[in-house]
């Protein structure tokens, strides 16, 4: 693992963490029961077999 030779300052430290971005995630369309849902591409199938609830429904 690598270490720091030398303590990062807090300012450097919080300059560099504030440059992470979070990437909203790819969306697709399906069709379930005649309705169009958006859902992350990702699991897609997992709505599809009914493993996740879907995106408005309780």
């Amino acid at each position: 693992m690598a270490v720091p030779k030398r303590k990062m300052s807090r300012s450097n430290t919080r300059h560099r963490r504030a440059q992470w971005k979070a990437s909203t995630p790819e969306l697709a369309p399906i069709h379930v029961d005649g309705v169009e849902y958006q859902v992350p591409r990702r699991l897609v199938r997992a709505y599809e077999r009914g493993l996740l609830p879907l995106p408005g429904k309780s």
